[in-house]
């Protein structure tokens, strides 16, 4: 049998950044959350708070544990698997990950030992400045991932000498054209996500009558909250960071809004079904005029469509991937605003701890962000394709040719079962910890 070193090089590469993706998300976001929850503790004096704080301190620390180590395999593959990408961009990735590593990822490990075993064994100011610093450490952290993966989506601050990137520019490879837009879209996410972690399990211990006054009081807080979130990653974060898509990156525009020819007046699209062999849609719905002037501020604005773009030398990524993605994370984001809303709603009728089937609705929902992640990643990525570094270097170029098909599928085995088992581990403490209940003062 022939095996692709490439194909499956990249099916690794989906399969472990997919399973790691799912936990910063989830760190960032409670981390934010706890910031709020321990604030309001410290200031208040409420155990309510403070008992609910500590529930979703440990949720935290195990999320952390397992993202770390999934984050190393994620690295050590550029070297294993992707030699010539690592070679290609290994002057200007070395900064920007040198910088997570040193400033945000021991500045959030340290810190966030002194939340879970310094309570009450440092001033609760101290101790309140801790998650503060964690939830700080994992947003800078994120940041300089972004920077690196948004350099490969509009690089910048560079020139190719000798066979690979040179940097000449630290500033503008830092901020290239996406590096702001990708960064706040994706922390908002997180935000979205730890919102509905939060009031997910608050529902269930809610429906379960544990937990008291401090279940309650982190449903509260993560509805409203995830409501604000949920706004925000449509407007602004999603208005800009989709016109910053069509200025720098009009393949993958083209492909993620169905648009085959280009046109002025150009439709944005609620619903089509995608072909990939023409790169058109049927059962189409849309609102004409309605992209172009999104996109360029009017009607009258000319959007290049996949077919101009192929024409001009330009390849478009993968049609049905990208569109689907884009379309299901974009459904998934209406759901959030619509959900918490009607959250906000019930909360201000003063019925929202009454009413089961929404309490049981957010618990089933908390998925659905992680989800919304992943599209967006898919977006992300399959929609810069045939490139890994856009218009500079293709995805075929950059993998590793001393690494034999039969060793990755080997090695793509191993990491499924290992992901297996510490997602069903991450699961089963996961659920331990709910099953407890917040402890202490307000959490009976």
């Amino acid at each position: 049998m022939d095996l692709d070193p490439l194909l499956l090089s990249r099916v690794q590469f989906a399969l472990t950044i997919g399973f790691h993706f799912l936990f910063p998300p989830i760190s960032i976001g409670l981390a934010w959350l706890l910031v709020i929850l321990e604030w309001l503790g410290w200031k208040r004096g409420d155990g309510a708070y403070v008992a609910a704080g500590r529930f979703f301190g440990k949720i935290l620390g195990v999320t952390f544990a397992v993202g770390v180590a999934t984050g190393i395999v994620m690295e050590f593959q550029f070297g294993t698997n992707w030699a010539e990408y690592s070679k290609f961009v290994g002057d200007i990735f070395g900064a920007p990950l040198a910088a997570e590593g040193l400033f945000a990822f021991f500045m959030e490990s340290t810190f966030l030992g002194l939340y879970l075993f310094g309570r009450n064994k440092v001033s609760k100011g101290v101790h309140w400045f801790s998650i503060l610093m964690v939830a700080v450490g994992a947003t800078i952290s994120a940041f300089w991932i972004i920077v690196a993966n948004s350099w490969q989506q509009t690089p910048a601050g560079y020139i190719v000498q000798n066979g690979r990137a040179e940097l000449l520019s630290f500033w503008d490879a830092v901020f290239n054209p996406s590096t702001f837009h990708r960064f706040f879209h994706t922390i908002i996410a997180s935000l979205i996500a730890g919102a509905f972690i939060m009031g997910g399990l608050a529902a269930y211990l809610v429906l379960k009558n544990k937990g008291g006054d401090a279940a309650r009081k982190a449903l509260f807080i993560a509805v409203v909250f995830g409501l604000i979130v949920s706004m925000a990653e449509l407007f602004p974060s999603g208005h800009f960071h989709a016109e910053q898509v069509a200025r720098t990156q009009p393949e993958k525009f083209a492909a993620l809004e169905g648009l085959t020819h280009g046109t002025t007046h150009a439709p944005i699209i609620l619903f089509g079904i995608p072909i990939e062999e023409s790169s058109a849609l049927r059962a189409v719905i849309d609102v004409p005029g309605m992209l172009s002037y999104l996109a360029y501020g009017s009607a009258e604005a000319f959007v290049p469509g996949m077919a101009d773009l192929q024409a001009a030398g330009y390849p478009t990524p993968p049609f049905v991937a990208t569109f689907v993605s884009f379309h299901t994370m974009v459904g998934l984001g209406m759901y959030f605003i619509g959900f918490m809303a009607l959250g906000t709603l019930l909360l201000m009728k003063k019925r929202l701890y009454e009413t089961r089937w929404y309490l049981k609705l957010l618990l089933w929902s908390i998925p659905l962000p992680l989800l919304a992640c992943q599209f967006g990643w898919i977006v992300a990525e399959v929609g810069r394709q045939p490139w890994v570094v856009y218009r500079v270097l293709k995805t075929a170029d950059a993998f590793s040719t001393n690494v034999s098909g039969g060793e990755i599928l080997f090695s793509i085995i191993m990491f499924s079962l290992i992901y297996l088992v510490l997602g069903i581990l991450y699961i089963f403490i996961l659920a331990r910890i709910v099953k407890r209940g917040p402890a202490g003062e307000g959490g009976a």
